[in-house]
C-alpha cells in the first residue's frame, strides 16, 4: 500500500477536519491535540490532492513566528509548489492591501505605521493643545480607551456623547487623533484592521476582488480575534463560504488586547451551515491531567461541552501544596527540582514555573539564586532588569552614592524635567571640574553657584534635582527614617509611580505592581544600611545572562505559556486576588476569563502538575493572611493530593464559630444589628491605603466589616472604624 505523508499521520478526526474542503469549519481543538498539523496538512491537501491553486488560499496567524513556521512545514510536504500562498498575521497582510488599494482611502502608498511612543506623542499634543492635565487625563489610559473602539469598529462619530467628562473626552481626542493621523499620512495598528474593513464596506468592487482572489481562507486562534478581525473574515468569505477556523473557546484568555470569545457564536449565527469537528485526543498529558483541567473548565458558562481524552490512562497524581509564606513556596519549588533532577532523571528544562502576574517572579528568582540554580523567563525579563525595576535602583544606587554618574545619567530625566541630553552633557562637562564631583556639583547648585556651563530654566531644573538628592540623602542619614521610608520618599518626590501610567491598563499596573514588590524587597532589609541592601541585591541582579539553550527551569506568566508544553509544570499562587485576580472579582466574564487562564495552565503539563499556595503573602505593607483560590474547589478529590498543614486549624476555627454561634443564638435572637454606615458605591478614605471606592458592607455584632477597593492596594475588608467617609 502505499503511503499517503499528508493523510497517514491523522487520526479519524483530524483526517475529518483535513479532507473537509468545501463549506466553513469551525475545528473546537483542545490543547496538544495537533491544530498545527491540521492547518498544514490541509493546506498541503487542498494543493496536492485538491488541485487549489495556493494563489488562492490564505492563511492567517497570531505571530510572524507562527507563519514562519507553517511555511517550513508546507515546504517539507509540498517543495516548491507554495508560490503564490498567501500566509502572515492579520496586520501584515492588511498592510499590503491597504498601499495596494490606497487610492480608495484616505492615505498615501506611503504611510507610515505609528508604534506606541508615536502615538503617546501624539495623544500628549493634542491633550495640550486641548489645555488639558496629561496628569490627570493619561495619554495611555485613552490611547486604550481609543484602541478598544478601534477594535470594535467605532469611529469618533458614533461614539456616544455620554455625560461623564472622561468619555467625552475620549470622544473629542479619538476626532483630533484621526484628524492628526490622516494629516500625516499615518496610521496605527489598529488602523490596518479597521480602514480594510471600511475600505471593504465602501468599496464593493474592491471587496469583489478580493473576494476572487482568495477562495478559502484559514484561521489560527480564532478564539483570540477581535471584532474588527471577525468582521474581515466575514466579509472576504461570505460569498464562497470557505472559511475554515481553527481554535478553543476554552483557552480564550487575552480579552485585556481585544480578543472576543464571542466570535464563536457569531460565526455559528453569520455561518448557519457550519460544520464543527472537535479534536479531543491529547498528545501531550495524562488523562489524570486531563480530567483534572475538564473538571475546573466545566464551570465556565462558555464552555463548549467535549471531553479531552489521552491514550496514557495513567500517571502521577496531581499534588496541591499549601505552604505557611510564599518564600517556603519558592524554597518547596526548588526542593522538588533537585529531587526529581535527581532521583527521576529529569533535564532541569524539563520543569516549568507559572505564575498570575510578573511581579510573582521575584521571590521565585531569589530562591533559585540562593540555590545557585540556572533559570530562564519566557515571555518576560528578569526582575531586576525590568526597565522600572532599574529606574529606581539606580535611584537608590545615587542616594548611596551621589558621585555614581551611570546611575546619575540613567534616571535625571525620568521622569522627564526638562534635563535634556544637551544640558546633561553641559552638566558632566562641570562635573568632570569639580573635585568633589558630582556629589559637590549638587551642593552647588542647591546654592545657586552661577556656572557658564548652563544657566536659565536649564539651571533651575538641575537645581530641582540636586534638592531632591540632597533631601534624599539627608532621609538616608536620618535615625528617624529606615529604607521603607526612604524608598517611599523617592517614589512620591520624583513621581515616578505617576510616570508609569494609569493602573486601570493592564500593562500600567503591572509595571506598578513590580514598584510594589520591590518596596516590599526594601522592607525586608529593615534595620540595615542601604549600602549593605544594595549590594546584597548585587548578587540578584549581576547574574550572568542564562542561555536560551541552556539546561535550566523556565519561570514564565499563565499568559504566555499558551502553545508551550512542559513535562513538570509548577502553578503557584492559586489565591484569591492572585488567581483569580483582585482585578476580576467584579466582572462574571472576567472571573470566567480567569478561570480558562488556571484551564491553559493546567493542560501545559505533560507528566507532573503541582499547584501551590501559601498561606501568608508579603503585601505592601506586611505580610497577609490569604485565602485559597475558589478553584481549588473545583479539582477532583480522587486525582488530588493535598498537603494542607493549617487545614486542621482552619477546620477547627470554622467549628468553634459554628459551635458559639449555636451557643450563644437563643442570647441573640432579639438583638438588631444597627444599620451600616457605609453603603456600596461610597467614596471613602484610609490614612495608609488612600481612596477607595465601598463595594459591600455588613455588621458583625458591634464591628461593620468593609470592603473597599482603594486605587493603590486593591480590595481590602477592614473594620469601618479605621475608614472616613468622603462628602
Amino acid at each position: 500500500m502505499v503511503s499517503n505523508p499528508i493523510l497517514d499521520p491523522l487520526n479519524k478526526e483530524q483526517h475529518e477536519a483535513v479532507t473537509t474542503i468545501e463549506g466553513p469549519v469551525l475545528v473546537l481543538a483542545g490543547p496538544g491535540s495537533g491544530k498545527t498539523r491540521v492547518l498544514t496538512h490541509r493546506i498541503a491537501y487542498m494543493v496536492k490532492a485538491c488541485g487549489i491553486q495556493p494563489i488562492h488560499i490564505m492563511a492567517v496567524t497570531f505571530t510572524n513566528k507562527a507563519a514562519d513556521e507553517m511555511k517550513e512545514r508546507l515546504e517539507r510536504l509540498l517543495g516548491n509548489q507554495l508560490r503564490g500562498l498567501t500566509v502572515g498575521t492579520f496586520h501584515s497582510i492588511c498592510a499590503r492591501i491597504l498601499r495596494k488599494e490606497a487610492e480608495h482611502t484616505p492615505y498615501k502608498s506611503n504611510y507610515t505605521i505609528y508604534d506606541t511612543s508615536d502615538q503617546v506623542s501624539l495623544i500628549k499634543g493634542i491633550l495640550h493643545d486641548l489645555k488639558k492635565d496629561p496628569k490627570k487625563y493619561s495619554p495611555n489610559s485613552l490611547l486604550g480607551s481609543i484602541s478598544n473602539a478601534k477594535n470594535e469598529l467605532i469611529l469618533p462619530e458614533d461614539l456616544p456623547d455620554g455625560i461623564d467628562p472622561r468619555e467625552r473626552l475620549v470622544k473629542q481626542v479619538y476626532k483630533h487623533y484621526m484628524d492628526r493621523l490622516e494629516r500625516s499620512n499615518a496610521m496605527d495598528f489598529d488602523d490596518l484592521l479597521m480602514q480594510v474593513v471600511i475600505l471593504f464596506r465602501e468599496h464593493p468592487d474592491v471587496l469583489f476582488k478580493y473576494q476572487n482572489l482568495f477562495k478559502f481562507f484559514l484561521v489560527d486562534e480564532f478564539q483570540d480575534t477581535n471584532v474588527a478581525q471577525y468582521e474581515l473574515m466575514r466579509l472576504l468569505s461570505q460569498r464562497d463560504r470557505n472559511l475554515f477556523v481553527v481554535g478553543d473557546p476554552d483557552q480564550s484568555i487575552y480579552s485585556f488586547r481585544g480578543a472576543d470569545y464571542r466570535n464563536v457564536q457569531r460565526i455559528q449565527k453569520d455561518f448557519p451551515e457550519l460544520k464543527t469537528i472537535p479534536l479531543n485526543e491529547n498528545y501531550r498529558s495524562h488523562q489524570l491531567i486531563l480530567d483534572a483541567a475538564m473538571s475546573v473548565i466545566r464551570k465556565d458558562p462558555s464552555h463548549i461541552k467535549r471531553n479531552l481524552v489521552s491514550k496514557r490512562t495513567k500517571g502521577p497524581l496531581i499534588e496541591v501544596h499549601e505552604l505557611y509564606t510564599d518564600n517556603a513556596e519558592g524554597g518547596f519549588i526548588i526542593d522538588k527540582i533537585k529531587r526529581l533532577h535527581e532521583e527521576e532523571g529529569y533535564n532541569l528544562s524539563d520543569f516549568a514555573i507559572m505564575y498570575r502576574t510578573n511581579f510573582q517572579s521575584r521571590m521565585i528568582e531569589d530562591s533559585f539564586v540562593q540555590a545557585r540554580m540556572p533559570y530562564r523567563i519566557v515571555g518576560g525579563i528578569r526582575f531586576y532588569e525590568r526597565r522600572e525595576i532599574k529606574d529606581m535602583m539606580a535611584y537608590l544606587r545615587l542616594v548611596n552614592n551621589p558621585n555614581d554618574a551611570i546611575s546619575l545619567e540613567r534616571i535625571i530625566n525620568v521622569p522627564p524635567r526638562g534635563i535634556g541630553q544637551k544640558t546633561y552633557q553641559a552638566f558632566a562637562q562641570w562635573v568632570r571640574q569639580l573635585d568633589g564631583g558630582q556629589e559637590e556639583a549638587f551642593h552647588e547648585l542647591v546654592k545657586g553657584t552661577h556656572t557658564p556651563f548652563f544657566s536659565g530654566k536649564a539651571a533651575a531644573s538641575l537645581r530641582g534635582f540636586a534638592e531632591m538628592v540632597i533631601h534624599w540623602v539627608s532621609v538616608r542619614d536620618s535615625d528617624e527614617h529606615g529604607l521603607a521610608d526612604l524608598f517611599d520618599t523617592i517614589l512620591k518626590d520624583s513621581n515616578y509611580e505617576s510616570h508609569l501610567g494609569d493602573k486601570r491598563r493592564e500593562e500600567d499596573a503591572a509595571r506598578i505592581e513590580n514598584i510594589y514588590e520591590l518596596r516590599r524587597v526594601v522592607s525586608e532589609y529593615e534595620g540595615m544600611s542601604l549600602g549593605t541592601m544594595l549590594e546584597s541585591l548585587a548578587l540578584v541582579s549581576d547574574l550572568d545572562q542564562v542561555d536560551d539553550e541552556q539546561d535550566a527551569p523556565v519561570l514564565l506568566t499563565l499568559h504566555s505559556a499558551k502553545g508551550l508544553e512542559f513535562p513538570v509544570v509548577f502553578l503557584v499562587g492559586l489565591e484569591e486576588r492572585l488567581l483569580p485576580h483582585e482585578r476580576s472579582l467584579l466582572e462574571a466574564y472576567q472571573l470566567a476569563e480567569e478561570r480558562r487562564l488556571f484551564y491553559v495552565g493546567i493542560t501545559r503539563a505533560k507528566e507532573r502538575l503541582y499547584i501551590t499556595h501559601a498561606v501568608t503573602r508579603r503585601g505592601y505593607f506586611s505580610a497577609e493572611y490569604t485565602e485559597p483560590s475558589r478553584f481549588l474547589d473545583d479539582l477532583p478529590a480522587d486525582i488530588t493530593v493535598r498537603h494542607s498543614p493549617m487545614q486542621a486549624s482552619r477546620d477547627a476555627q470554622r467549628a468553634y464559630r459554628e459551635m458559639r454561634w449555636a451557643t450563644t443564638l437563643e442570647s441573640m435572637r432579639d438583638y438588631q444589628p444597627p444599620d451600616p454606615k457605609f453603603y456600596q458605591g461610597a467614596i471613602v478614605s484610609h490614612s495608609i491605603f488612600g481612596r477607595g471606592v465601598v463595594i459591600s458592607s455588613k455588621v458583625l455584632s458591634d464591628i461593620e466589616e468593609v470592603q473597599v477597593k482603594f486605587e493603590t492596594v486593591g480590595l481590602k475588608r477592614l473594620d469601618g472604624e479605621f475608614l472616613k467617609l468622603e462628602s
